[in-house]
């Protein structure tokens, strides 16, 4: 009870996180908890709170999504989902900590070093659709990639946070097919989700309209390093 109890609170406030400015969630979460559970374990339940995220970040957000744009990119990020898929299976536990640990790294470097430089050409996009794809079935992460490219084709924070969400909702709703079908769920996993569920969903139903008050640019500055270094302690747990 202990564990599941910091497993709910950790997730409070790591996804309140995730819902004010469309990112860092799960990147935070993972090196908190993994003292607690596995690191497959934990990826295989943040399907729960990112899709918590995305429909309450959608249903509060009155901006709309152009379905033709967000096709295209789920196209191509399905395609690299076919073969995060197929590693996030393959690979041992231990490899998969290591590659984990390197994502987020990277992940938190990049946004430190180079936030919101990106630009991309049409070519360029749907590489970083397909990664995104790839990253989120393997490791249940694209924030770093899905954001970067949506910050490189809109200006607007909202409109940004907005495409991200429903980028999220959508591949967050394959990946949970996928781990139904393939029989992944265990009962702990169940469990750790039926217990955090409630305190998830009303957090973040009220937390949601922080991403009015709060200032953007610091806190993507303290975000970012948080990333890089909860991706190094990985490599030292």
């Amino acid at each position: 009870m202990i564990s599941l109890a910091l497993l709910t609170l950790v997730c409070v406030l790591t996804y309140t996180f995730e819902i004010v400015f469309g990112l860092a969630g799960t990147i935070l979460m993972l090196p908190l908890l993994s003292h607690l559970y596995p690191s497959k374990t934990l990826v295989i339940y943040s399907v729960l709170p990112q899709i918590l995220v995305a429909v309450i970040g959608l249903v509060r957000s009155p901006a709309k999504v152009d379905r033709k744009f967000m096709a295209g990119m789920l196209l191509f990020a399905g395609f690299g989902a076919i073969a995060g898929f197929a590693l996030f299976y393959y690979f041992s536990a231990s490899v998969f900590q290591v590659l984990l640990a390197s994502a987020i790294t990277a992940a938190g470097l990049f946004l430190v070093i180079a936030p919101h430089r990106a630009k991309f050409n049409p070519a360029g996009m749907r590489v970083m659709d397909t990664l995104a794809g790839t990253s989120q079935a393997l490791f249940g992460i694209s924030g770093p990639i899905a954001m970067t490219r949506l910050l490189a084709t809109y200006r607007e924070k909202n409109t940004v946070r907005h495409y991200a969400f429903a980028f999220f909702l959508a591949m967050n709703g394959l990946r949970a097919t996928e781990y139904a079908i393939h029989g992944t769920y265990t009962g702990e996993i169940l469990e750790m989700m039926a217990v955090s569920a409630p305190f998830l969903a009303v957090t973040l139903w009220f937390s949601n309209q922080l991403h009015l008050h709060v200032n953007e640019r610091i806190f993507r500055r303290v975000v970012s390093w948080m990333i890089l270094i909860g991706g190094l302690s990985l490599f030292y747990r």
